[in-house]
């Protein structure tokens, strides 16, 4: 019988240029202020389970979230740079606004998820999505019957519920994608299957957590 991968995926906590609605891609922004705090708070919410490995993307931000979720367990995060968030070439460093008023078509194709649709140096669709479910496919694999924690971005987060749960790229957004949430997943050599989705309590205190999923 096969044993299963149980997976905890996170978001990274939250940014200035989340606050901003600011693409970051692969660009290196830290956590800010409240950031800090939901890791904290994360970390805190996952200090009693029984997390064998941690894997996050090299990206600061979360990098940060992943040293949080790290502390409680002794355990060293292990770098990822298959995990970043989506590249998204010359996008990164604007706003949704000035993308939308300088750029109207390619936002119009971004923002009706044209799967082939490809920012000027950056990544498809269906590129991020190979990249996102290969590498944690990948992971998952080293740990049969261990509990992973995968630390990431709102993109990766985004691959993962879809394929989860068999959802196409295109298909519209219902679920949400919150800065720290934790969501639960199962992995097999057949795939990815949902447990649980954007759990939030550990951030009850804070009424402001964004959802922002892009960035």
């Amino acid at each position: 019988m096969e044993e299963v991968t149980r997976l905890i995926a996170v978001r990274h906590g939250e940014t200035a240029w989340n606050v901003d609605t600011r693409i970051q891609g692969q660009l290196d922004i830290g956590l800010n202020d409240t950031g800090f705090w939901q890791a904290r708070r994360v970390g805190q919410a996952l200090a009693h389970e029984d997390v064998g490995a941690i894997y996050a993307s090299d990206l600061s931000r979360a990098w940060q979230t992943a040293q949080e979720i790290a502390r409680p367990h002794g355990l060293a995060v292990q770098p990822e740079p298959g995990l970043r968030e989506r590249a998204f070439g010359h996008f990164e460093g604007m706003s949704f606004a000035e993308i939308e008023s300088t750029l109207p078509e390619q936002a119009r194709r971004w923002r009706e998820r044209d799967p082939e649709f490809q920012p000027e140096g950056g990544e498809s669709l269906l590129v991020f999505r190979e990249r996102v479910t290969r590498i944690a496919s990948k992971l998952a694999a080293r740990h049969p019957g261990q509990l992973v924690a995968l630390v990431a971005h709102g993109g990766v987060m985004d691959v993962l519920y879809r394929a989860a749960t068999r959802q196409e790229l295109q298909a519209p957004r219902t679920w949400q994608l919150g800065n720290a949430a934790i969501n639960r997943m199962l992995w097999t050599p057949e795939g990815f299957s949902l447990v649980g989705w954007s759990d939030t309590a550990h951030l009850a205190a804070d009424d402001d957590v964004l959802d922002e999923t892009t960035t």
